[in-house]
């Protein structure tokens, strides 16, 4: 018998896909890998919608993230989503069964140095922000930056007034002398942080996935960790199945990490796949893959309720 479980995915790139292709529809479009219907059939409940600004789009610009947003908008939320911006409408989408989406804003540069900017992207409900993608922008340096240089002045700016808004804050992407600065800024602030789609790097070396003690401070901090599904972060080689995902997942709750991880998929973002998650309707073979090795609790909570329960604690309430 299957379980009946409800699953949060924290990364996808739909939006961006979707920027590159205007005639794809969210609804029934075989060419995304997140679509409504792959959505309905994977019982994926809440998705994380990232606003990624492709080198295609030319520099980026905060015209190009309004554009994301205006996507999210007509196109994703009228296909039954519902749109979840303050804890009050998260507990009201628990208990309506609605699927639900969420925005985030992967790397800072389209916010062209305004702080302005940032708040703009508040209003229009985006609740995450991926401080950098690979490279360095005008906040901080990402982790491909051969300096590995940690935040600007107007960097530390943005990284407070995110505390100020309670932005949801990502270090998916971010150098690591960024990270340990945003471990201390954290710490101050008294609020933690996530790695939204990042794996294990004893498990996996390549440098988008996170050393053994960046795991442990986020342990610390309570935040999340978003396992995710692209393949050259789960497993050096060919033919990777979710069977390799197993191993970060391992190694994670090796560290004490077991009620801090969630799933990140980054579908939309890759151009291949693990063999048996090729899209968010597989998240179904997946749940039946995870409770032939652990207790249906832990499997639950990493579906669902660890996302659920941080947002119910670090999204702001609607003053």
């Amino acid at each position: 018998m299957r379980l009946n479980y409800k699953v949060v995915d924290f990364h996808c790139d739909a939006l961006s896909k979707m920027r590159l292709h205007p005639h794809m529809d969210f609804n029934t479009d075989k060419r995304l890998d997140v679509t409504a219907e792959r959505m309905r059939q994977g019982s994926v409940m809440l998705q994380c919608f990232a606003i990624f600004l492709s080198g295609q789009l030319g520099s980026p610009t905060i015209e190009h993230i309004l554009n994301q947003i205006d996507i999210y908008n007509t196109k994703v939320i009228p296909n039954g989503l519902t749109p979840i911006r303050y804890v009050e409408e998260l507990e009201q989408w628990e208990l309506s069964g609605a699927m639900g989406g969420l925005l985030s804003l992967e790397g800072a540069d389209g916010l062209e140095g305004n702080l302005h900017y940032l708040q703009i992207c508040f209003d229009l409900g985006v609740r995450c922000l991926g401080l950098t993608w690979n490279h360095a922008n005008w906040a901080a340096d990402g982790i491909l930056e051969p300096r590995n240089g940690g935040f600007t002045l107007k960097g530390l700016q943005l990284v407070d007034l995110c505390h100020q808004l309670e932005m949801i804050l990502d270090v998916s992407h971010l150098s690591h002398k960024g990270f340990w600065e945003l471990v201390e800024l954290s710490e101050k602030a008294r609020r933690p942080f996530i790695a939204s789609h990042s794996n294990a790097y004893a498990i996996c070396n390549h440098v988008r996935n996170l050393h053994d003690d960046q795991i442990q401070a986020i342990i610390r901090l309570n935040g999340r960790i978003g396992v995710t599904f692209v393949p050259w972060f789960v497993h050096q080689g060919d033919a990777v199945s979710s069977s390799h995902l197993l191993k970060h997942i391992e190694h994670i709750c090796a560290l004490g990490g077991e009620n801090i991880i969630m799933f990140g998929s980054d579908f939309d973002g890759i151009e291949s796949h693990v063999s048996d998650l090729n899209h968010c309707g597989r998240y179904s073979d997946w749940v039946e893959t995870l409770l032939k090795h652990y207790p249906e609790q832990l499997v639950r909570g990493w579906l669902y309720d660890n996302a659920v329960a941080f947002l119910r604690m670090w999204l702001p309430k609607n003053k």
